[in-house]
């Protein structure tokens, strides 16, 4: 299976959904032209939803920092949500826990934008 993003707008927050798998080749392609697209259309706050993304391999880490460092260079905030246990614990093994904005749920995600709004979760 490659990889899926659906894109939607929550109180002017792009909500990337991921499903799939983050890997080397064209998932990581695409998920790097999708993040460079959002940011190109101004978007400053983007929430990455990875309830459903089932394996993510060194690439695909790289890929997620350079996301953020990206986003960070052009004055926006990534956030990371629903990581799923597994990752979660990647995340904590790689250190990049320390590095990324990590909440629980798509709605935590969006209130730490300070929108007040907990809708379409």
């Amino acid at each position: 299976m490659g990889l899926n993003i659906t894109t939607n707008e929550i109180d002017g927050i792009s909500v990337l959904a991921l499903n799939g798998r983050i890997v080397l080749g064209e998932e990581s392609n695409w998920f790097r032209e999708r993040v460079k697209g959002v940011l190109g259309d101004g978007k400053k706050k983007i929430i990455l939803n990875m309830a459903n993304v089932e394996y993510v391999d060194s690439a695909g880490l790289g890929i997620l920092v350079a996301a953020h460092v990206s986003a960070n260079k052009q004055g926006a905030a990534l956030r990371l949500c629903n990581l799923g246990k597994k990752f979660h614990d990647v995340m904590q093994l790689t250190r990049l826990l320390t590095v990324f904005s990590v909440y629980e749920t798509q709605a935590e995600a969006i209130s730490s934008f300070g929108t007040g709004s907990m809708a379409a979760v």
